[in-house]
């Protein structure tokens, strides 16, 4: 059976277009107008995945995102929010409640399916082994060795650079606001804040040579390693 997804959108026009589009793709897809409509259809068809409106009438979206990821029976249901530009603290406190993603109003159909996508294939992969090696293209990281390399040169960083690198990289393509990442980082040679992530990062894309440019800065959020 197709993967089911939830659609809450009080905009009619928007949640018709969502619909359609993700229908196109083979997902069956429920809808709802409201918060409190969206709670109650998520709690009786269980679906995949949620497609979340920030800006709805009643309870709005980020009391719903507070609301599922507090219930045990929803909270590893994964969401993409749906914002309005403007709306990046939103955006932010929606990260940390636990939604998987988001896309900014107007969007592009073929984005959102994207992410969609995406988040539905890492949630399907679950969490990865903690000591496994990652791999992107040629960068090589090796957390029981503690080493980096790129090809056959060994890149050197600190443990806190390594452990930001190693985290990003886990999860491409997942937005993480500063506070995630000072929070799944905790390095042991550095003070490690919110600004400090920032220095931190400036430092890893300079060492990364080439591979520094797949660290993305996501304006106003956090960063990302691409995807």
């Amino acid at each position: 059976m197709s993967q089911l997804i939830v659609v809450i959108e009080d905009e009619e026009d928007i949640r018709e277009l969502i619909r359609y589009n993700l229908d196109k793709e083979g997902y069956r897809v429920l809808a709802a107008h409201s918060g409190e409509d969206g709670l109650e259809l998520v709690m009786n068809s269980m679906p995949d995945l949620i497609v979340l409106d920030l800006m709805l009438p009643g309870i709005d979206g980020l009391q719903v995102c507070r609301q599922l990821k507090a219930e045990p029976k929803t909270k590893t249901i994964p969401i993409v929010m749906v914002t309005a530009r403007g709306e990046e603290p939103d955006v932010v406190s929606g990260l940390e409640l636990g939604a998987e993603d988001y896309v900014s109003k107007p969007f592009s159909p073929k984005v959102l399916v994207a992410r969609v996508k995406t988040v539905l294939r890492r949630s399907q992969a679950g969490e990865s082994d903690p000591q496994a090696i990652l791999r992107y293209e040629q960068l090589l990281i090796n957390p029981q060795r503690r080493e980096v390399a790129i090809g056959n040169e060994r890149i050197e960083l600190t443990n806190t650079e390594f452990k930001l690198l190693y985290f990003l990289l886990r999860q491409p393509g997942v937005v993480f606001t500063r506070d995630q990442i000072v929070d799944g980082v905790h390095g042991d040679d550095y003070p490690v804040t919110d600004r400090s992530v920032d220095v931190q990062v400036v430092g890893l894309r300079k060492k990364l040579l080439e591979y520094g440019q797949c660290i993305e800065t996501v304006r106003g959020v956090g960063y990302r390693f691409k995807n």
